[in-house]
């Protein structure tokens, strides 16, 4: 299949109304039946402002955070659509990508659902 490979980057502390933006973006990707997410920290990383945000020894709420999402066009119109309606302010990359699975099986399972 062919879409997108689509990165957010936050921070660990950061917030979507009271719970977590990465579990927001998680539980987004889920209830759209997007299947391929995956959240990643970094030990430090450079703010789309300069700033730098890093994990120290003591207090991991600055840690960044990488959301990855694999997504075919369609689902990438429907996250857009839904994370413009919750007004979710996050910095991105947006690549192209061909994406499948391996084994007997990766047809069956890779057939899009419906929205």
């Amino acid at each position: 299949m062919k879409g997108y490979e689509i990165t957010f980057f936050t921070q660990q502390d950061r917030m979507h109304g009271s719970e977590p933006l990465s579990q927001r973006l998680l539980d987004e990707a889920k209830r759209l039946n997007i299947r391929g997410a995956a959240v990643s920290g970094a030990l430090q990383g450079l703010g789309h402002d300069g700033s730098l945000h890093a994990v120290n020894m003591f207090d991991f709420s600055d840690q960044p955070i990488q959301i990855r999402i694999v997504v075919s066009e369609s689902e990438m119109a429907r996250l857009s659509k839904r994370l413009a309606e919750e007004r979710v302010h996050l910095f991105y990359n947006k690549v192209s990508a061909e994406f499948g699975l391996f084994g007997a099986d990766g047809a069956k399972l890779l057939s899009e659902p419906s929205p």
